[in-house]
């Protein structure tokens, strides 16, 4: 057993990971960890950090290990952004923080998932500790690719790229650590085109896979502005709905665990300085919501992209696999009913609408100008 197991197909990166923890020489004090949407980024980083603690190079079952794994090693501190952007205040923190010695572990390990997500003024809070690094201090950035973080930062990092892993690694994985049929995984994993956590959850949930379904219908009902209107209106419903069940159970037990720390819990009016520490909750609550609903968004606009490759692989007679083995039928069906430029179109439409999400366009106004482009032409 070893630290590194699930991460499937990134021999090259998890090598030069190790050579860095095996050979002090090759140590700097920050990464750069990048790689497309489900190559394991965030893995890469638990898994690093874990082999940086053992005594025995990261061999998966030690205490060092096992706690740096399960998010409760006290010298490891793990930086998830739920909202839009990593904000100032949650930076600062940190460089105070990586000056301090580790109190038990060899290294003091802060990973930052999603620094993509740094903007310039909490990119700037960090830069101060890149520069000047402690003796035991080990940055681990993670982002989708160099050109995403800031140049600051990016040059002061050693950067490892990770990809996207094989179909039939991801398969594996799911047979072999989840216990899933053999078929169902392959399916999933192509579905979810080796995004590890997406190909688990559709393998292990009918209702995922009913709900991805039901996006890649669209496709196929959509045959006028007023079928674009209403698929655009269930898309975002859709969307709100789950972002709402994520995080709405989650949200009451922040609720009532403040109200109890401020002392609050019960009282049929708040007082003014106990109101201000709940209107911040509920703004941070509302930036966790507004991104889990644009998480949901994307997603669906990533398997509709999927689908119109597919036909795009049928119009064109390519010989490659399709992505959506289980909606061959529909494929087969649209690729007869348009043209390859109007696939192309399609998939333009779609790449738009995820940019304009990304630019904070109102959710529901990006989805139906994508819906309205994917209706039938002519």
């Amino acid at each position: 057993m070893s630290v590194w197991d699930d991460l499937v197909g990134q021999e090259p990166a998890v090598e030069v990971l190790r050579h860095a923890v095996e050979h002090p020489g090759a140590m700097t004090h920050a990464w750069l960890l990048t790689g497309p949407p489900g190559s394991g980024r965030s893995n890469a980083a638990r898994a690093f950090a874990a082999a940086l603690q053992c005594t025995r190079g990261g061999c998966g079952e030690c205490h060092d290990c096992t706690t740096t794994l399960g998010g409760t090693h006290p010298d490891v501190t793990v930086v998830a952004t739920e909202g839009v952007v990593i904000r100032a205040e949650t930076a600062r923190p940190l460089v105070e923080l990586a000056q301090r010695s580790p109190s038990q572990g060899r290294w003091r390990v802060i990973i930052v998932e999603d620094a993509d997500r740094l903007n310039d003024t909490s990119g700037n809070a960090l830069l101060k500790a890149l520069e000047e690094p402690a003796p035991r201090t080990v940055w681990l950035l993670c982002a989708p690719s160099p050109q995403d973080v800031l140049v600051t930062i990016r040059s002061r990092s050693r950067s490892v790229a990770l990809r996207v892993p094989p179909v039939e690694a991801v398969t594996q994985l799911l047979v072999t650590r989840d216990g899933v049929d053999a078929h169902v995984a392959e399916v999933a994993a192509r579905a979810a085109q080796s995004h590890v956590g997406i190909a688990r959850r559709l393998a292990r949930d009918p209702e995922a896979r009913a709900r991805r379904s039901a996006v890649l219908a669209i496709a196929s009902r959509i045959r006028g502005v007023g079928d674009a209107v209403l698929a655009a209106g269930k898309l975002v419903e859709t969307a709100q709905a789950d972002a709402k069940a994520a995080t709405e159970e989650r949200d009451a037990a922040e609720r009532a665990a403040l109200l109890h720390q401020l002392g609050a819990d019960g009282a049929a009016t708040l007082p003014p300085a106990v109101r201000g520490e709940v209107r911040r909750l509920e703004e941070e609550q509302k930036r966790r919501a507004t991104r889990a609903q644009r998480d949901v968004l994307d997603r669906a606009m990533v398997d509709l992209l999927s689908l119109y490759r597919d036909v795009l692989v049928v119009q064109l007679g390519a010989g490659v696999e399709l992505v959506n083995v289980e909606h061959a039928e529909a494929v087969r069906a649209l690729a007869a009913d348009s043209t390859p430029e109007q696939t192309l179109r399609r998939m333009d439409a779609v790449g738009q609408a995820r940019t304009r999400l990304s630019g904070n366009v109102a959710p529901l106004l990006a989805v139906e100008a994508m819906a309205v482009a994917l209706r039938p032409q002519g």
